[in-house]
């Protein structure tokens, strides 16, 4: 009887000192981004043009494969002609996104009366910041 309470008090020293280990807690590695910066305006003047165009800005994976998939879209309000900013009232935002090593591909898209058009450019796997500039003409 005694041997089997020694027994137990060791198997309860054991887990108590198990369980009140204190783990090592590794320091908090943010996940690797990439920053897009989005510029939009015109040089043009269209002060009066009424039609309406709309703008969607977007972001996509291992562009060119069959993976290809959109990370980023957002449809920008729509505006006429003549409201697209003009060079020093430029239309700037920024979105950041997982950075997992590939290509990406960056535009805007844009629907008007004219139909459907881009513009786009890509952003290497090294670049952590692209700065996507788009003169609208």
């Amino acid at each position: 009887m005694r041997r089997a309470l020694i027994i137990l008090s060791i198997f309860t020293a054991v887990c108590t000192v198990v369980s009140c280990k204190k783990e090592k807690h590794q320091p908090s590695v943010n996940p690797p981004t990439k920053t897009v910066r989005f510029v939009l305006y015109t040089n043009e003047d269209f002060s009066k043009d009424e039609d309406t165009i709309s703008f969607v800005a977007t972001i996509r994976n291992n562009s060119g494969t069959i993976n290809s998939h959109t990370i980023f879209d957002s449809t920008l309000a729509t505006r006429r002609f003549k409201d697209i900013p003009g060079i020093s009232n430029k239309l700037i935002f920024e979105k950041t996104v997982p950075d997992n090593g590939s290509v990406l591909t960056v535009g805007f898209i844009y629907t008007d009366r004219f139909g459907v058009g881009s513009h786009f450019d890509t952003v290497s796997t090294n670049e952590k910041l692209k700065v996507f500039e788009y003169p609208f003409q």
